[in-house]
């Protein structure tokens, strides 16, 4: 009998990312309800529907399942930069290159509500976040030099990467305090850049407040 044939790459990469982000909420559920001590591997395997095995396929730890970006796999920030018309201001680039993770994110608005209170609640994840964090924080910069053709050890690229992260971070704890949901990330985001891309000039308000 010959072989099943393959599947597209694709429909494999679709089936990859969708496996991950069951798991991925598999494990934010379980501990949201009942704390991390109290979830097992097992556990989170079973509630995704795959095997334990399958688990230590995408996560080496039942941590890293818990701060892993749901993100990861659907987005190529650093193509879409690159793709950005020439001349585009570099924070009007990132912001469109930022743009699908953006819809997404909003889309997907409960699972990063749960997943940001799971991290809250348990401070010994925050040392992987940070990590992780500072891991996209260096592609990002890497993108930034590419984009503008600036050697790796040139000091702008990490710092504009540094900024964006700063502001992309305050825009969504901003957008998650928003209990109505009523402006979408994509608002907060851009006050957030807006501020930054005015040197971060006090507000009106704020400097007549001192002049009284």
């Amino acid at each position: 009998m010959p072989p099943p044939p393959e599947r597209p790459a694709g429909l494999r990469e679709t089936k990859r990312r969708q496996t991950r982000l069951a798991l991925i909420t598999a494990a934010l559920t379980l501990v949201d309800e009942r704390g991390a001590d109290r979830v097992t591997v097992d556990e989170i395997s079973a509630l995704a529907e795959v095997s334990p095995r399958t688990f230590f396929n995408y996560f080496p730890t039942k941590e890293d399942a818990l701060v892993g970006d749901p993100l990861e796999g659907s987005t190529d920030l650093r193509q879409q930069l690159l793709a950005v018309p020439a001349g585009t201001p570099l924070l009007d680039a990132l912001l469109t290159a930022l743009g699908p993770a953006m819809r997404q994110i909003q889309a997907e608005r409960a699972l990063w509500l749960l997943r940001m209170r799971v991290i809250s609640a348990h401070p010994q994840l925050l040392p992987l976040l940070i990590a992780a964090a500072a891991t996209a924080e260096q592609e990002l910069a890497a993108a930034v030099a590419e984009r503008l053709s600036l050697p790796p050890d040139h000091p702008f690229p990490p710092v504009a990467a540094a900024v964006a992260n700063a502001a992309l971070r305050v825009a969504v704890m901003r957008w998650a305090a928003d209990t109505g949901g009523a402006r979408p990330l994509s608002d907060h985001t851009r006050e957030a850049f807006g501020i930054v891309a005015a040197g971060l000039a006090a507000p009106v308000s704020t400097i007549e407040e001192s002049d009284a």
